[in-house]
């Protein structure tokens, strides 16, 4: 791509360009199933949406198609790459050196042919033909840049919200003991693709999955009644934090029943009461799980994480959801009582057949036991025949307090509430040892006839949380040099190995409080709070986010409370610096502020190529977000801000804008930052990381 002839460009109107270029291909690899999100408006760009670079690269390669076509008489789909340096342009065309054995001619006069023929819009300033035949395009800085600053990040949202419905499932902590760090993952990257969609312009409803007939509560149920001996009033009377004692208790009692393992007769015992909603150990279970929850709730709160709607296990039994799905299964001939061997008694789900499942020693999935108690599979089954509207009845619902919050009910009286349910594709925010339950819920959706259902059916999967070797020794896991080569700790609630949620947020608190007290020593206790929660808040979120789905992460103290690096911190500095530019500009009596119609007015010599680059880089931003939420893949979220803060880093040391005594070029240096601080502020939003008003 090096230097060679350079042509001017004429501007064409953008009605003329055809509006059915693709713009998938620029979107990327979205998740299996989850297929590409369509953009919230299908026209292609003009300044009145927004400066999307997928959606302008799809406008050039439309004009370009053309052009060959016109020029040559050849079907060519143009393929858009990026020079290696920026004084080579921002766009390069390969298509001459793609066509040369095409038509016999040189890459390069093709391609000094095309540039003199084809009229790009005016948003390309200039056309240079590069080295063997490159075609590479210069974007009009000062327009681009003007453009940004009046338009929306995520477009203009008087183009309407897209229509269907996605429902997203996520955190669902087992109701029996408090959440730890593991569930902290979960609940964040729920929340993130949350916001990412909404901002995307999709209606989303959250609903968080409340197991409270499972084996876990079933557990902290025996270790209350039948280890401790407590009755309802005296559970219902035990100080906060309950979820604690829980945590205790969950470990307690599994070692209680390796003691004397014919005390698991006990668990099945609460199990069939629970799932019957009767008697002494049922209105213990209620108990115990609505105390939890919520704490939960107060925990999720703590990280600005929220909900529309509990739905509760005990209401798929409660109101028969499974009994209607059971009857279903029966009729298709997807399940089928096991009359011999290990599975007689039980119904069973055969998946001998799917290629899925092959290979697999005991592929076959029991979704009723023997002794008639439902697995979690089977109520999954219903609980997803629900959420697509496909099972033929609701849940009642109820207030959960006074924050907007529903939750299921087994009878009426909740009054008017919210359209629940019936989504159009539903994504279940599960870690990846689910992956097989997950693959048995889509059967089973295939088995009833509703494979569109099935394809819409989206395990968002990501692997666990363990300690690192520091963290653990720092929690009294590890001890010693006894460890050997152990790098990381696996966590587990049964053992009552991990980190609580709330401790965790505490000790990251007072560190950051710390902190803070050191650079402000005169900062009152009120505002030392606030702001070491803001900090933490950032710390946290951004930890569980920054690092890819498919890898285990081990938390580390010192990793996730570093204020400098791939940190959650690092990106609140970036905006806190950016405040203060405009705090110093107002208080020098300077405008703080320019508009769009001077910066198109201004010089393009002023943009130096790293103020361009900041520019570009937040111009990527939807484009980046809408591939993020296609592909689950929300560490691109993650990524694209720790860039964009960090070409404001460098363009704050290079490009002094308060010390600037030309005044078009300080104009020039604060569009650039104007353009970041709106893109910015719009991913730190997605992320959940708030913006203090001082580091």
């Amino acid at each position: 791509m090096g230097s060679g002839l350079s042509y001017q460009v004429p501007d064409i109107a953008t009605a003329d360009i055809p509006e059915n270029a693709s713009r998938e291909a620029e979107i990327g690899a979205p998740r299996p199933g989850f297929g590409p999100l369509a953009p919230a408006s299908d026209s292609l760009y003009t300044r009145r949406i927004m400066l999307e670079l997928s959606l302008l690269k799809a406008e050039l390669a439309a004009v370009l198609k053309r052009q060959i076509h016109d020029t040559f008489a050849v079907e060519h789909e143009p393929v858009i790459q990026v020079p290696p340096r920026r004084e080579l342009g921002d766009l390069a065309f390969p298509a001459a050196l793609h066509l040369a054995k095409t038509l016999r001619r040189k890459p390069r006069d093709i391609a000094t042919e095309l540039a003199e023929a084809v009229r790009f819009p005016g948003i390309v300033l200039r056309v240079s033909v590069e080295g063997a035949g490159y075609l590479n395009l210069f974007l009009d800085r000062g327009r681009v840049t003007a453009d940004l600053l009046e338009t929306e990040v995520f477009g203009d949202p008087a183009g309407g919200e897209r229509s269907e419905k996605i429902i997203v499932e996520h955190t669902n902590i087992n109701p029996n003991k408090a959440a730890h760090i593991g569930h902290l993952r979960n609940a964040v990257l729920g929340d993130v693709l949350v916001r990412a969609l909404r901002r995307l312009g999709h209606p989303v409803e959250i609903q968080n999955y409340i197991d409270d007939t499972g084996v876990q509560l079933a557990d902290v149920v025996v270790a209350f009644t039948d280890l401790r001996g407590l009755d309802a009033a005296a559970v219902a009377a035990l100080p906060e934090p309950f979820d604690y004692t829980c945590w205790d208790l969950y470990s307690e009692v599994g070692r209680w029943y390796e003691e004397d393992p014919e005390r698991q007769a006990l668990r099945r015992q609460t199990l069939h009461e629970l799932e019957a909603d009767e008697g002494p150990r049922a209105e213990m279970g209620r108990l115990v799980a609505r105390r939890v929850v919520h704490r939960h709730l107060t925990t999720m709160r703590r990280l600005g994480i929220g909900y529309d709607v509990l739905t509760r296990e005990s209401d798929i039994l409660g109101l028969d959801f499974f009994t209607r799905a059971f009857e279903k299964l029966k009729a298709s001939g997807a399940i089928h009582l096991e009359e011999s061997g290990k599975n007689q008694g039980c119904w069973v789900m055969p998946l001998s057949q799917s290629a899925e499942f092959a290979g697999l020693e005991d592929p076959d999935k029991v979704i009723v036991r023997s002794d008639g108690t439902v697995t979690y599979v089977g109520k999954d089954i219903a609980y997803q025949l629900w959420k697509f509207g496909l099972l033929g009845r609701d849940f009642h619902y109820r207030k959960w307090g006074d924050e907007g919050l529903w939750e299921t009910a087994s009878e009426e009286g909740g009054g008017t509430h919210p359209a629940f349910g019936g989504g159009a594709k539903v994504i279940n925010v599960i870690d990846a040892r689910q992956s097989y339950l997950q693959k048995i819920v889509r059967v089973g959706l295939e088995s009833l006839g509703h494979t569109e259902e099935a394809e819409r059916s989206i395990h968002f999967a990501y692997e666990m949380v363990s300690l690192s070797k520091a963290a653990a020794r720092q929690l009294g896991y590890l001890t010693g040099d006894g460890d050997g080569e152990q790098k990381s700790l696996e966590m587990s609630g049964r053992k009552g190995i991990g980190v609580k949620a709330d401790d965790l947020l505490d000790q990251i608190e007072d560190k950051c409080r710390d902190n803070v007290s050191e650079r402000y020593p005169d900062l009152d206790a009120e505002s030392l709070d606030d702001l070491a929660r803001q900090l933490a808040t950032a710390a946290l979120r951004f930890f569980m986010v920054k690092a890819t789905t498919t890898r285990v992460i081990a938390f580390d103290f010192q990793d996730a409370l570093s204020f400098e690096g791939e940190t959650g911190p690092y990106l609140q500095y970036s905006m806190v610096r950016e405040r203060n530019i405009r705090r110093k500009l107002e208080a020098a009596g300077m405008e703080t502020e320019v508009d769009a119609e001077t910066v198109r007015g201004l010089d393009a010599e002023l943009w130096a190529d790293d103020l361009w680059d900041l520019v570009l880089t937040a111009a990527q931003t939807a484009e980046t977000v809408e591939k993020a939420a296609g592909s689950l893949e929300l560490s691109m979220i993650a990524r694209q801000a720790l860039e964009l803060a960090g070409k404001f880093h460098g363009v704050y040391h290079r490009h002094r804008i308060l010390d600037e005594a030309d005044p078009d070029l300080r104009r020039a240096r604060m569009a650039a930052v104007q353009v970041f601080r709106k893109s910015s502020l719009a991913l730190l939003d997605l992320l959940g990381v708030p913006v203090p008003e001082k580091m």
